[in-house]
């Protein structure tokens, strides 16, 4: 009786001081060395590296994001446009069109153009992190840390070069908690831009396409080879024949007639009517009809819906145009399916199942028939 006596007492110690170890904080003495609840925590954060190789730690994953200008919302769109607080714009017909109608009110917050982005109402939406897109220089870092500082909320520097697209995945998908299909579209850029890197020097010298880009409501604006608005054009082997000068980052050098006439290209592409180009009239205008694109019927529409392939905003929608006027200059070194291919970049970056009917009316323009 005795023993057993001891015994129930020896295991009632040991319970007691197994208990008396625990507490529900789960912290124990700071002299045993032993790590609490806090430092999980801090282990769980989210260190990121932008683009403009500053490093920014985030308490948890981004669900409310806004960026301050269109070439990164539509990043973002592509990734979930459920963690969009707003747009830059607001949304022409077109644009809704391919566009789940659930984010067509998404308040305009700015940032498009020349127009400055709406701090009070930026605020109100009480994001969790800002993106930040550009062309970056040794000036992003300071100016992202300046929007830190006028939002109180942390700014992730992305570079919108064409070129470090897949990169820009990666770094948001990882901000936002979509790693898998940040990479599943990052992975899709980067094949894009190697294929075409690698098809472009069989094209020979001499038999590089004239291009004019067609801009305005006239049709006499334009971007010459070394703007950033034209580049698809250099990258897919065309001859811009455009002279002029670069007029700064919004571009749209004007021309005269005379100009363009001497200039004689042999495809002319286009903004399309509902972007306020020229595309429609150019065909019947006769102070264009002598030039070789006008008389060979080699004018296309560049399509716009629910963002220009070619141009404004700078984004991934341009992976898409550099597709389509690649096949539409050489389709024997770029052969592609263009209707496979459109049908397939609109559900995985727009998600957007077109219709035969939407892909015609896509294609009806802008491709040689």
């Amino acid at each position: 009786m005795l023993k057993r006596n001891i015994s129930l007492f020896v295991i009632l110690t040991i319970i007691l001081s197994m208990l008396a170890g625990c507490n529900t904080d789960g912290v124990v003495s700071k002299d045993d060395n032993i790590i609490d609840n806090e430092v999980t925590e801090v282990e769980n954060d989210i260190e990121i590296q932008d683009m403009s190789g500053r490093t920014i730690t985030l308490s948890q994953q981004a669900d409310k994001v806004f960026s301050t200008e269109p070439t990164a919302t539509i990043l973002l769109y592509s990734l979930n446009p459920d963690k969009m607080v707003g747009w830059n714009y607001d949304l022409s017909e077109g644009e809704k069109r391919f566009i789940s109608e659930k984010y067509h009110d998404l308040p305009n917050l700015g940032g498009a153009g020349k127009n400055s982005i709406n701090i009070e109402e930026i605020l109100k939406m009480n994001p969790d992190v800002l993106i930040m897109m550009e062309d970056v220089d040794d000036n992003s870092a300071s100016k992202a840390e300046e929007l830190e500082q006028q939002m109180g909320k942390p700014v992730i520097v992305l570079d919108s070069d064409m070129h470090e697209l897949d990169e820009a995945y990666q770094i948001l998908g990882k901000v936002m908690g979509e790693e898998s299909i940040a990479e599943e579209l990052a992975r899709y850029c980067t094949e894009t831009m190697d294929t075409i890197e690698q098809d472009m020097p069989k094209i020979n010298e001499e038999d590089r396409v004239r291009v004019y880009y067609a801009e305005g409501p006239n049709g006499l604006e334009t971007e010459p080879s070394g703007s950033w608005h034209a580049e698809i054009i250099d990258m897919v082997g065309g001859k811009n024949v455009a002279e002029v000068a670069v007029e700064g980052d919004y571009g749209k050098s004007k021309v005269s007639i005379e100009q363009l006439i001497s200039w004689n290209p042999e495809v002319i592409i286009s903004w399309d009517d509902e972007r306020g180009g020229y595309y429609s009239k150019i065909s019947e205008d006769p102070t264009w009809g002598d030039i070789d694109a006008v008389k060979d019927r080699e004018v296309y529409e560049i399509p716009n819906r629910p963002f220009s392939w070619f141009d404004r905003p700078p984004s991934v929608n341009r992976i898409l145009g550099v597709k389509w006027l690649g096949n539409l200059l050489y389709p024997e070194i770029f052969d592609y399916n263009m209707e496979e291919e459109v049908k397939e970049f609109y559900d995985k970056f727009y998600h957007y199942q077109l219709t035969e009917e939407e892909l015609d009316e896509l294609l009806e323009n802008s491709m040689r028939h």
